[in-house]
């Protein structure tokens, strides 16, 4: 069968232009490559033809497919070569006066049907359409880097573009191996616009002091089960990379709190400390590999103290099981006694406004996360308040890691480490469904793709309950005094039906 477009070209012959001319041509399409830099297509030829040669002597592909891909290349000196294409997909730099100039070029020789596609990440497809004869031809294919490896395809439709457009690209995108998720044009589009909450959270959170970049890191791997933490993300994408993307959302949403970027990564960008490419980021590597600072011992206290739960602790009797399990001994008075160490479990609220509010011994309590079932997280987390005794910090450390389970001490935080970041994925990944930008299905289907998270935010808004993140959410709110942190109304009303985040309307 022939694909959608049986001739397209690409411009720019970068890593992405490269990578999108490999799927093309082995999909069908006969692929012309077009580059304003010296030897630059000629290099772009040689470097697929090596992809696929390594393919082939991997017995992934035939000697015929080998040969029929390579065919389907062509290299084009000149812009008037294009003239006979279906299609021209731009992967060039990206700077708005740039790609129009470029299109409004194109429009001079292909002709009226010819479907003009902007792979941009982070501009407006209605921008760069604006001044064209024939915007409505024009719309965002936005690939993610490695092409052929991942997956997932955003289809943009600008305010022009012709839906038929829109349509046609993401049946092509599905004939060259990929998943299309539609968006409508807005900054940062599903997945880097979804993608705001992961690492900006956790940059707060490290910015309070309350643990440190590699406490972040192994917290969300092992709690919420992220193949990377966000400081080992942002070291493998480079500063120089991620923090302008942080700065341009926010600033194109005018200056939203959800997005509000941070200082740490501000002033590590203007030092130069880029993170793996540059041998030093949040981590330092040696020969490719991070030096990650060793996990605190367990303390070894001589005994342990009783331990008294109060009744408003989330998953209370999980949580009484859990204590019985790991051998305490439990208090099941009103009050706890002069010697128990006091354990809260709050959703949201930091241990010392539930010490403050239930007028508990500040000095004895410590929080733990429960926003989890113990058995389905590999770390439990605590947290300490600022008055709480060193004995009892270490006696609570000692008894959750009896077992052998990781355990990690956190400072006082509002919604510990995994309630913050998790709640603000599923508000923001909310807010994109009251805007319309996408359907909660594309929503989900792009961020597991594009980004590689266990769940789409909002199956893990349903994993967690969207009543508990509601419930995180404000009290994050009423902690911090932040409108980063007030709830979306697309969220709200979900929570107060008791309908599950991907519950499809009728």
């Amino acid at each position: 069968m022939s694909p959608s477009f049986l001739h397209m070209a690409v411009v720019g012959t970068g890593a992405m232009g490269r990578g999108i001319a490999q799927i093309a041509a082995q999909a069908g399409s006969t692929v012309w490559l077009y580059d304003t830099q010296p030897n630059a297509v000629d290099a772009a030829l040689q470097s697929l033809s090596e992809t696929w040669s390594k393919l082939h002597a991997k017995g992934r592909i035939t000697t015929e497919q080998l040969a029929t891909f390579q065919s389907r290349l062509r290299p084009a000196a000149t812009l008037q070569e294009l003239k006979d294409c279906d299609l021209v997909v731009e992967a060039i730099v990206e700077r708005l006066e740039v790609k129009r100039t470029l299109f409004a070029e194109l429009e001079r020789w292909v002709g009226p049907a010819t479907v003009l596609a902007t792979n941009t990440s982070s501009l407006s497809v209605t921008a760069i359409a604006h001044g064209l004869d024939r915007p409505q031809q024009l719309a965002g294919f936005h690939f993610f880097n490695p092409v052929p490896l991942m997956k997932v395809v955003e289809v943009i439709a600008g305010l022009k573009t012709d839906p038929a457009i829109a349509e046609r690209l993401a049946t092509y995108a599905r004939e060259m191996g990929h998943t299309p998720v539609m968006a409508q044009d807005t900054p940062g589009f599903i997945v880097n616009h979804a993608g705001r909450g992961y690492g900006t959270e956790a940059l707060r959170i490290v910015g309070e002091q309350v643990a440190d970049f590699a406490t972040v890191d192994r917290i969300l791997k092992d709690q919420m089960g992220f193949k990377l933490g966000p400081f080992e993300l942002m070291d493998l994408t480079a500063l120089d990379v991620s923090h302008p993307v942080m700065e341009s959302i926010y600033h194109q949403y005018y200056e939203e709190a959800r997005y509000r970027p941070s200082v740490i990564t501000a002033q590590r960008l203007a030092g130069g400390v880029l993170g793996k490419k540059v041998g030093e980021g949040f981590y330092r590597y040696m020969e490719g590999q991070a030096q990650v600072p060793p996990e605190p011992p367990v303390p070894r206290p001589a005994s342990l103290p009783p331990v008294w739960v109060p009744a408003r602790a989330a998953r209370r009797a999980e949580l009484y099981q859990l204590l019985k399990d790991l051998g305490a001994t439990i208090e099941t008075a009103q009050q706890p006694s002069a010697q128990a160490l006091i354990l809260v479990a709050p959703l949201g609220h930091d241990v010392t406004t539930v010490a403050a509010v239930e007028r508990l011994d500040a000095s004895r309590t410590v929080g733990i996360d429960m926003m989890l079932p113990d058995a389905t997280v590999r770390r439990r987390v605590l947290a300490t308040n600022p008055a709480t005794r060193p004995d009892m910090r270490d006696a609570a450390h000692a008894l959750f890691a009896r077992d052998g389970k990781a355990v990690s001490v956190i400072k006082d935080s509002g919604g510990f480490v995994t309630q913050r970041v998790v709640a603000t994925i599923v508000n923001i990944a909310s807010d994109i469904c009251q805007q319309g930008i996408c359907t909660p299905q594309d929503l989900d289907t792009a961020v597991t793709l594009g980004l590689g998270y266990p769940l789409g935010p909002l199956a893990m808004g349903d994993q967690v309950g969207p009543t508990n993140v509601l419930e995180i959410l404000f009290n994050l709110q009423t902690v911090y005094g932040d409108m980063r942190y007030r709830p979306s109304p697309w969220l709200r009303r979900r929570g107060a039906l008791g309908l599950s985040l991907t519950h499809v309307e009728a």
